[in-house]
């Protein structure tokens, strides 16, 4: 008890409980809140101090009630009964602890989604973290703006079947399709359907930013409107399932060596890897020994295996020192500034490439940099 005495004060006390004026009973609320958030409590302390909560949280005035919301909106002090209570509350007072509250389980949330209204769904969509189960509710229940502020939020979890619903019931609205768009990550179907729902700048960042099937990627390169915005070597890089991209590009001719050779300047060691093997006709285990730790007779066996041209050779083995000789540093931009190193030490290593290839990468080198100063600035 001398501890809870310490942190919350006699006088302090019966000014939340006998204030002549709001604003001085707003003030004492606001003390004791802070004192109960930093204050070491036993459980009977605890206790004590969430009465005097709970007498806060029923004052007839709402400025002693925002000042207990506010004050307490991050804190796991705050009782969950109380935490609830105040989530019922005008929106002043409401809003805050719905937004941070940290108190709140997923059946409150569900709650607060089916009856609280747009405003309070709004601050649900906003919280720091969301489970797959609140955001399918705010997808099926809540207006456009709000869905389109959870779709916006990369902390809120969504399942592949609630982007689909979402994209299904605002198939025409611009702001929920760029808010999922603009998600780090998407499902492969997702990313898909959204390339033919989106106008061109969104169908380019879709196609710099997330990973499609190879049928859909040539599909694209073939189609005239988007030649000019995918890049084979870009969505090689991106795929999750290598081993079948690789093969899928092999049964229609596309697996090239000068794809390869492109990919590699790129860093994408993984995709070169799978389509030297799948070349080969070797596992990737085995290719990847022979690319890697069996040097240079080992890389030009697993070449010519492949049947790759003899003349890339000294290329395919300035791109995997290259790899080897650079690393992540974890920075920003981290990946591009990679890739630009990699083309550097690509092109400036002495081995015979097409004309056609050199000017790609060293095109890709300019977009590159262009593209990280104008983020910058």
């Amino acid at each position: 008890m001398a501890t809870t005495r310490a942190a919350l004060t006699e006088s302090d006390i019966r000014m939340l409980v006998k204030g002549a004026t709001a604003d001085e009973r707003a003030l004492a609320a606001h003390k004791l809140c802070r004192n109960i958030d930093r204050a070491v409590l036993g459980e009977n302390e605890r206790q004590i101090a969430h009465d005097i909560l709970r007498v806060m949280a029923a004052d007839a005035a709402e400025l002693v009630r925002r000042a207990l919301a506010v004050t307490l909106k991050n804190s796991v002090a705050l009782p969950a009964d109380v935490a609830n209570r105040l989530a019922r509350d005008v929106e002043s007072v409401s809003l805050p602890v719905i937004s941070f509250s940290p108190v709140f389980t997923d059946a409150d949330l569900a709650e607060i989604v089916r009856v609280g209204g747009p405003l309070r769904q709004m601050a649900v969509a906003k919280r720091p973290k969301l489970s797959a189960r609140i955001t399918t509710m705010l997808v099926e229940q809540a207006p456009e703006d709000v869905v389109a502020t959870a779709c916006a939020n990369d902390n809120a979890r969504f399942s592949e079947v609630t982007l689909q619903k979402a994209l299904d019931r605002f198939a025409k609205s611009e702001q929920v399709l760029q808010a999922v768009a603009y998600r780090t990550a998407l499902p492969l179907s997702v990313s898909e359907r959204l390339i033919d729902m989106v106008g061109d700048q969104l169908r380019d960042h879709i196609l710099a930013n997330h990973a499609l099937s190879p049928e859909r990627t040539l599909e694209l390169i073939v189609g005239a409107k988007e030649r000019a915005t995918i890049d084979l070597v870009d969505q090689a890089g991106r795929t999750a399932d290598p081993k079948a991209f690789v093969a899928h590009l092999n049964s229609v001719g596309r697996l090239s060596p000068s794809l390869l050779l492109r990919a590699l300047a790129h860093g994408h060691m993984t995709f070169f890897e799978w389509g030297v093997a799948e070349l080969a006709g070797v596992p990737h285990h085995r290719t990847w020994l022979m690319i890697h730790d069996a040097g240079d007779l080992g890389l030009k066996a697993i070449c010519e295996r492949a049947g790759l041209p003899p003349r890339l050779l000294s290329a395919f083995r300035a791109g995997v020192d290259a790899f080897h000789g650079l690393e992540f540093d974890g920075g920003t931009h981290d990946r591009e500034r990679f890739q630009e190193h990699m083309i550097q030490r690509f092109l400036t290593s002495p081995h015979a490439v097409s004309r056609e290839d050199s000017e790609y990468l060293l095109e890709r080198m300019d977009r590159s940099a262009n593209k990280r100063r104008a983020q910058s600035a």
